[in-house]
């Protein structure tokens, strides 16, 4: 028996696509950055002419052209081609000037998230963070996106260092996937940072051990030729800190994420001091953290959420149950600290939470008392005005601990009418559906909750506006780089630097893989060349620059569904042995179409058997984009649905 479906021989068309032309065969849609080289029709077999433009086989007809527009795909492909999915190789960048100082973005700058950016001066290149970005809409079933670090692994001799400017995922999480890759430099970072990232490594066993040390703001390191300090930075996690580079030409500034601790729109005295050091400083660049520009004003204090959070803790008459991120390390400290002043017992509930309150506990940045942190079986113990839940999925995560009680599935855990839901976060954009159906599921069980819109219970770790203003004010650089963010939100913060009276040829709104350069200390310029900047994808063990029809096909799926098609021919006659076997997931009941199905199996038949008139040996690959194009077509016309449309055709 011969077996030719899509594992088989070879098609002629890429078999991730499920077809070809407007029979839900999606061609791929070209990056404008490939050679438009003409695509291959299937090979004609004997007996059977080349097909012309038009036919199936061959070029998509006009009417193809038109239905595929009006999917929208091509919307879909010129996101990913904006995202870098489609981006060709960058042309070879020659190594800067030796008066010159680099600055390559690697991530974080298109994007909230894979924070990682590089200074590169003469023979040393210092990289500083190596976060990763969680999926979106546009990358379906992916775990995690990571920056581009081919510049680096092509010079990774030339690495001093990786130094990181805090613990949150963003700024860390690339560590195990890239660290190796370009060398397995030494890594710089503070304590608590420094704990975090050895807990997270020991999920990769395989990787080699990393070559980390700790350092305290204060501190200077020297690197190759240059001299780097430390100054701390207020942030929603303890141990942030921005990095100084000194450069012959005056020192580069990160940030990193960062605000005030202020009170009233005052900065407290802890940040006066903190700033202190930039007093005589000959800042040459500044590279500041975009994400909360576009907001006016000073960013709600810490301690004013705190206040609010204590109050709602001593007066809540029943137990309570706070939903934050596991990332918020100092508003966990201080809930577990009010906890206990109010005899209140802790329950920790979800993995990263647990995970990351072991590790202040272990450093000694939380202190607590025997019998206080409790486990979920012991609640039954206490009464329930007594017990206080710290739990993780305040963004309505699916298989976090908040939603599993939402849902009814935590087996400790049953929400009734007395229990009070605490929200103490924000709601990420892209997350509003899945919190409003956690509130909608947590509400049907008669819990009352409250959220950020409704009290001051939570505050965001980034500058507003007026705080960005002061501390670009105390830092006065000559030249200005807006990271960490979309580009509206650089585009924001650079229109902040030149009010304030900076020139605006001395400001750089940079994307992924920008090449920038400032030539002598005197001229910041953008270079033609751009580094790799397409995105890398760890899909399960996969890990690399997935290809965008994968995707494209996973939207597809997701959006339109499945139609397969399994039919037995005779190798001999082209004539099918039976009536073929249809398949369909998430595109139409069959039960309920048998109407469909019925004309669905008269096409096939027809189509098979009219092109296999005359053909000898039979043409597989060519019959199946002949199916694939007529059921295509034909269930668009009925349905205004493009299935992907996968024949497998077996010749017995």
């Amino acid at each position: 028996m011969d077996f030719n479906h899509q594992s088989g021989s070879r098609p002629s068309s890429p078999p991730q696509s499920g077809g070809r032309g407007p029979g839900g065969r999606r061609p791929r849609r070209r990056s404008r950055f490939e050679h438009h080289a003409p695509r291959h029709a299937p090979r004609p077999g004997p007996g059977r002419p080349a097909p012309r433009r038009g036919e199936a086989g061959g070029s998509a007809p006009r009417e193809t052209r038109r239905l595929v527009r009006q999917t929208g795909e091509h919307k879909r492909g010129e996101r990913l081609e904006r995202r870098g999915m489609s981006r060709s190789r960058s042309m070879p960048i020659p190594p800067p000037a030796h008066d010159t100082v680099r600055i390559i973005p690697l991530g974080g700058v298109e994007e909230i998230g894979r924070n990682m950016s590089l200074i590169e001066f003469r023979d040393d290149i210092i990289v500083v963070d190596a976060g990763v970005q969680f999926r979106d809409d546009d990358t379906p079933g992916i775990d995690y996106i990571l920056p581009n670090a081919s510049y680096l692994e092509e010079r990774k001799d030339k690495i001093r260092a990786v130094l990181i400017t805090h613990g949150h995922l963003d700024h860390i999480g690339g560590i195990p996937y890239i660290l190796d890759k370009i060398g397995n430099p030494p890594i710089y970072s503070r304590l608590l940072t420094t704990v975090m990232i050895k807990k997270r490594q020991e999920e990769f066993p395989h990787v080699p051990p990393l070559d980390i040390r700790v350092v305290e703001k204060e501190e200077s390191i020297t690197l190759g030729e240059l001299k780097v300090r430390f100054f701390s930075v207020t942030h929603t996690i303890p141990d942030s800190m921005g990095i100084i580079i000194e450069t012959p030409y005056g020192a580069i500034v990160h940030t990193g994420d960062l605000k005030l601790d202020h009170l009233d729109g005052v900065p407290s005295e802890k940040e006066e001091k903190e700033y202190t050091i930039f007093k005589n400083m000959n800042v040459l660049l500044l590279m500041s953290d975009s994400t909360n520009v576009e907001r006016p004003g000073f960013s709600i204090p810490e301690p004013l959420v705190h206040q609010n959070i204590e109050q709602i803790i001593k007066n809540v008459p029943s137990r309570l149950i706070i939903g934050t991120f596991a990332s918020q390390l100092e508003r966990i400290i201080k809930i577990i600290e009010i906890c206990e002043r109010y005899n209140k017992k802790v329950v920790v509930e979800g993995r990263s939470m647990k995970t990351n309150v072991e590790i202040v506990r272990q450093l000694g940045l939380l202190k607590t008392h025997p019998g206080t942190l409790i486990s979920a079986p012991e609640m039954a113990e206490f009464p329930p005005d007594r017990v206080v839940v710290l739990a993780t999925g305040a963004q309505g995560d699916e298989f976090a601990a908040l939603m599993r009680m939402a849902n009814k599935t935590n087996k400790f855990f049953k929400i009734t009418n007395r229990d009070t839901i605490l929200l103490s976060s924000s709601i990420i954009p892209g997350n509003e559906r899945a919190v409003q159906k956690l509130k909608d599921n947590l509400s049907r069980q008669g819990a009352a909750i409250i959220h950020y819109q409704v009290a001051d219970v939570h505050a965001s770790g980034h500058a507003n506006r007026e705080e960005t203003i002061w501390i670009q004010n105390r830092i006065n650089p000559k030249f200005f780089i807006p990271i960490h963010g979309y580009h509206y939100m650089l585009r924001v913060h650079a229109a902040i630097a030149e009010a304030r009276g900076m020139r605006p040829q001395n400001v750089v709104i940079p994307d992924n893989g920008m090449v920038i350069e400032i030539e002598r200390g005197e001229k910041i310029v953008v270079r033609r060349e751009q580094a790799p900047s397409s995105v890398i994808l760890v899909d399960g063990f996969s890990i690399g620059d997935t290809q965008e029809v994968v995707l494209r096909d996973r939207q597809m799926l997701a959006e339109e569904g499945m139609f397969v098609i399994i039919a037995s021919v005779n190798p001999k006659t082209g004539k099918l042995r039976k009536s073929p076997d249809i398949v369909s997931r998430g595109f139409v009941y069959l039960r309920e179409s048998q109407e469909l199905l019925g004309q669905t199996r008269l096409i096939i038949k027809k189509t098979i058997e009219d092109a296999t008139e005359h053909m000898r040996p039979i043409n597989f690959d060519y019959i199946r984009g002949a199916v694939t194009d007529a059921v295509g077509r034909f269930l668009f016309q009925k349905t205004n649905k493009r299935p992907m449309v996968i024949p497998v055709l077996i010749g017995v």
